[in-house]
């Protein structure tokens, strides 16, 4: 659990940012310098994390709560601080790809978002009641956070030990209904009652705890890293404007191009399965989905939360009008097609690209590209080549 002077201290910091934001007009200043957008993004990276971090906080409070009196109450409030978490967390996505301390040889991505996840690396699994490290006493005889850091992805990339994902399936189980049914994973809450269903109940809650613990961890790195004389902010703020720019646009540009509409969409979709969605534990993947394009929006238009300033748009705007208008319309219309998309995404692709909800994720994606492209052709505009 995070020490409360920790919270208070980012709060302060969280104050004099928004104030500086505040004041800032610059946003409205038909000529707004690369410098202002750099400065901004940096504004908005911190304070993106900030809130991710506080909603972590939340949640593991929540997880805590619950694992130390493990009630049918408990475990659905745990399971709304994590949806919940997700909403600030998934906007980060567009500070990834970028360059930045999330990705970086010593970010922890990994162990923050990383998945697909392999459910029988760490517990119980239809058909395999004694799988996963949480009932393998004779290996992983205690269960802490060193432990669960250092077997994140180890053997294979599925093995993921750690993480929202982790998390996840630890409060929601697997889902093992049919996509029509409409359901998400029926994990019982008896899984942490001992005596309960299923066994090693103490570990499991153990494990649990633990892997809350590293979340609010991992976020509090980063929003070190970002805040006013964090370590990567001076290191971000220290490189040529277009060097940023560059970065800035290859984080968002990555996102919406590949990432998202390919990787996260466009696999799901070709395979027609419910294991290849983003949260496909909890039926939260379109979330996920909306979130991470709200992420790209929010760097490209400059604003998040309280934070309004220089934008890249604005200098898309200065330079080529024409470029700013067909990206507005491509962004509206990328955000029109994902609201589009069936709910949960499990049920959308079910039916696969030749159904008539899969054609909609289709269009989606297509979109997600063209908005993308549009992207592209801005940062050309202003005299940036990403590759």
């Amino acid at each position: 659990m995070k020490k409360v002077f920790l919270k208070v201290s980012l709060l302060l910091i969280t104050g004099v940012l928004i104030t500086s934001c505040n004041n800032d007009d610059s946003s409205n200043n038909s000529n707004v310098t690369k410098k202002q957008v750099v400065e901004n993004y940096a504004n908005i990276a911190f304070a993106n994390y900030k809130k991710a971090y506080d909603d972590a906080v939340i949640l593991e409070t929540a997880i805590n709560t619950f694992t130390t009196t493990p009630t049918e109450a408990n475990f659905t409030i745990a399971k709304t601080a994590w949806k919940t978490s997700r909403e600030s967390y998934g906007t980060t996505e567009a500070f990834r790809f970028a360059d930045g301390p999330i990705d970086n040889a010593d970010g922890p991505e990994g162990l923050l978002n990383a998945w697909p996840l392999d459910e029988n690396y760490v517990d119980y699994v239809q058909g395999a009641t004694n799988a996963g490290i949480i009932n393998d006493l004779a290996t992983f005889p205690t269960i802490n956070k060193a432990l669960l850091e250092s077997l994140n992805e180890q053997g294979g990339e599925k093995n993921i030990s750690v993480g929202y994902h982790a998390i996840e399936f630890l409060l929601w189980g697997q889902d093992l209904t049919a996509p029509s049914a409409n359901q998400a994973g029926l994990r019982a809450y008896t899984d942490y009652v001992v005596g309960g269903t299923n066994s090693n109940q103490t570990r499991r809650a153990a494990y649990l705890n633990a892997c809350a613990d590293l979340l609010t961890d991992n976020l509090e790195y980063l929003v070190n890293q970002w805040k006013v004389g964090g370590t990567y902010r001076a290191t971000f703020l220290a490189l040529s404007d277009d060097v940023a720019i560059r970065n800035i646009y290859l984080g968002i540009t990555t996102l919406v191009s590949a990432e998202l509409p390919v990787e996260r969409m466009d696999v799901a979709l070709g395979n027609a399965d419910q294991e290849d969605e983003h949260s496909c534990f909890s039926d939260n993947t379109h979330r996920d989905i909306a979130l991470n394009l709200q992420g790209v929006i929010n760097v490209y238009k400059g604003n998040y939360g309280t934070v309004d300033g220089a934008s890249l748009e604005d200098l898309v705007k200065q330079s080529n009008t024409n470029t700013y208008n067909s990206t507005d319309v491509s962004l509206n219309a990328a955000v029109t097609k994902i609201n589009t998309i069936l709910t949960p995404f499990d049920l959308a692709i079910s039916g696969g690209l030749s159904s008539t909800e899969g054609a909609k994720v289709r269009v989606a994606v297509l979109q997600l590209k063209d908005f993308g492209s549009n992207l592209l052709a801005g940062a050309s505009n202003i005299g940036i080549t990403v590759n």
